[in-house]
């Protein structure tokens, strides 16, 4: 599917310029494909572009595929909002959880890793927008959430994820992703023994904003790998 290494291309080339323009190195940002609305041979060829970060926001549909193409065919990251019970479906097959976002979600991810001897790489999902039907906590309560984070061997708190909502002007979420940098900032100083390296941030209609404030990881799905659903 030649398609997706063309998409591949101008996507890199938005991140190089972007980058240019406010003085970062393109190679920290990473592109991670979301796959939840293509097949397993869309997922495999999206592999064979050159991409080596999928992302996968359901298990019944995740497992499968990373099953299918094997632990070492990429790094698997789940993206989307993780029920408790389906832990133990993701533990050791997902290298990053975005979407750690309550103290039932972390107890059961240390505990599952616990039992397996694994850590996991997880990005504390954070609400900046305050929008009702978003996943993630308030700023405020972020400090309190990582210092019993701090206490989980098997967590590794990465950095931070948010979402932003969809609107015309991608321009008008500028301040959501720059609200996530200056939030990791100043939690890097108040716990520094944390990574906290990580900004997952920017999706399909607003990843050149994300790169610009920041973003390390952008989740990227119909302008990538496209969406079968129809």
């Amino acid at each position: 599917m030649s398609y997706i290494a063309e998409n591949l291309r101008q996507v890199q080339a938005t991140i190089a310029a972007c980058c240019d323009r406010v003085g970062r190195n393109p190679s920290e940002v990473q592109i991670v494909a979301v796959t939840k609305y293509v097949s397993l041979e869309t997922t495999r060829s999206a592999l064979e572009a050159g991409i080596r970060h999928i992302g996968e926001s359901r298990t019944q549909d995740a497992v499968p595929k990373w099953e299918a193409l094997g632990a070492e065919a990429a790094t698997w990251h789940f993206i989307g909002h993780l029920q408790t019970n389906k832990v133990r479906d993701m533990i050791g097959r997902f290298t990053y959880v975005h979407s750690l976002d309550r103290f039932s979600l972390a107890k059961e991810l240390n505990k599952r890793g616990a039992q397996q001897d694994i850590v996991t790489r997880c990005m504390v999902q954070v609400n900046i927008s305050g929008e009702e039907t978003k996943h993630g906590l308030n700023s405020q309560d972020v400090p309190d959430f990582l210092m019993i984070l701090r206490d989980m061997p098997h967590i590794e708190v990465s950095g931070f994820m948010t979402m932003a909502p969809y609107v015309e002007d991608p321009e008008e979420t500028r301040w959501i992703f720059r609200k996530l940098r200056e939030l990791r900032d100043r939690m890097k100083e108040k716990y520094p023994e944390l990574p906290l390296e990580h900004l997952s941030m920017g999706m399909s209609n607003d990843y050149h904003i994300a790169v610009e404030e920041g973003a390390t990881f952008i989740r990227l799905g119909s302008t990538l790998v496209g969406d079968e659903r129809n």
